[in-house]
């Protein structure tokens, strides 16, 4: 009876972790391309397990496009210097990535600037 329960522990645990790694990666998105795109904060969410960005950019004939901007894990940011403070809606903010290959309005955030165009710092140094 023993053995049974650890082995079914065993191949439990071995079917969830197939998902768990597949979750961590650049799969979903071109790394190869860069996006830039500017606009307003519209959310600022600061979770786990990515912080996401939400953002209103005016397109060229006055249209708003809705992005999302992927980050790193929050506490990884907090290292930075990040918190739930960050970012506010109302920011005007540009942020640069890496695009979704689904054509989706996505990024994989390599960089994130200010309204004056500073850097605000993603990794710790």
């Amino acid at each position: 009876m023993k053995h049974t329960v650890v082995i079914l522990l065993t191949v439990g645990l071995i079917a969830v972790s197939g998902s768990v790694f597949a979750h961590h990666g650049a799969a979903n998105y071109d790394m190869r391309k860069s996006v830039t795109v500017k606009g307003t904060v519209t959310d600022f969410v600061f979770k786990n397990p990515h912080t996401l960005i939400y953002i209103d950019v005016k397109g060229e004939t006055g249209e708003i496009q809705k992005w999302q901007g992927e980050l790193t894990s929050p506490n990884h940011l907090a290292r930075a210097g990040w918190s739930r403070s960050t970012l506010k809606v109302g920011d005007e903010i540009t942020l640069i990535g890496a695009p979704s290959k689904s054509g989706a309005a996505v990024l994989w955030l390599q960089k994130v600037l200010s309204a004056n165009g500073a850097e605000i710092k993603t990794t710790e140094e």
